[in-house]
């Protein structure tokens, strides 16, 4: 039974060690870690908006009519010259 203890005790110790050195190194190499995120994330995002933009800006535009007809007659007005709502 104390053999069974002292296992879990050395696992104790091996998980709280592994915890404390993972938080140490993740201190330590805070700023290199963000700039390397913000650079991923940077690239991702341009890449996201470059791949996108093309599909987008041919179905927003509509097609150019091949012939127009003619112009569209003026409408009489009873106001005279203001624009008829």
């Amino acid at each position: 039974m104390q053999k069974l203890i002292n296992i879990l005790a050395l696992a104790s110790f091996g998980v709280s060690s592994a915890i404390v050195g993972g938080s140490a190194y993740v201190y330590v190499n805070k700023d290199s870690l963000i700039e390397s995120a913000k650079a991923a994330a940077t690239k991702a995002a341009t890449e996201a908006v470059a791949g996108a933009l093309p599909g987008m800006l041919d179905s927003a535009m509509p097609e150019l009519p091949g012939a127009t007809g003619g112009a569209i007659p003026a409408m009489p007005s009873a106001t005279g010259g203001a624009l008829p709502f």
